[in-house]
């Protein structure tokens, strides 16, 4: 598969393939997936852990300690337990964003699925979502896995991206461009 082979080639996708292949020996591909996405939410919505995690101060045992506390306050699985411990091992936790974005795109693959991001000026609602979503299915004539976020600089409009493709419907893009356009007259 193209997608497995590219991610395959970073060292953040390594980490992510090899964490997927024990995931589905064990059959808890979606458990291990949960995890990652309870993960994914501490390191956004914490800048002190996402400050830890970077800090080339702390040592192995001290960044082993963090991770196996947020582990089991986060109450995630042994597998993912374990691929936090050897993350801090090998002092690769810096790495985790990466490995988790990695993961879940090779678990879309997996299930067919093309992972979607939608970033709006104010939170979408459901049945906004829900249209979105088929619209995105129509276009890539596969199922989407959307996830959304609130951008409030777009002051309006929507940025999707999709794999490596960028629809920019943004009202901010459009000012820069008027903007780009009313110099260069």
């Amino acid at each position: 598969m193209e997608l497995s082979a590219g991610i395959q080639a970073s060292l953040t996708g390594r980490y992510a393939s090899a964490l997927f292949d024990l995931a589905s020996e064990a059959g808890s591909v979606s458990a291990v997936e949960s995890d990652l996405d309870k993960l994914d939410a501490a390191l956004r919505e914490s800048g002190d852990l996402r400050a830890l995690i970077r800090n080339p101060e702390i040592t192995r045992s001290q960044i082993a300690n963090v991770m196996a506390g947020l582990a089991d306050h986060l109450a995630l699985s042994p597998l993912t337990k374990n691929f936090l411990g050897v993350l801090a091992n090998n002092r690769r936790v810096a790495d985790l964003p990466g490995m988790i974005r990695a993961f879940a795109a090779i678990a879309a693959a997996q299930r067919g699925e093309v992972q979607a991001e939608v970033a709006s000026a104010h939170p979408l609602s459901d049945t906004q979502l829900g249209e979105l979503e088929g619209r995105l299915r129509a276009r890539e004539g596969r199922t989407v896995k959307l996830k959304s976020r609130v951008d409030p600089d777009l002051l309006g409009g929507l940025v999707v991206t999709i794999g490596s493709k960028r629809i920019d419907s943004s009202i901010r893009t459009r000012l820069n461009s008027l903007a780009q356009a009313m110099k260069s007259a």
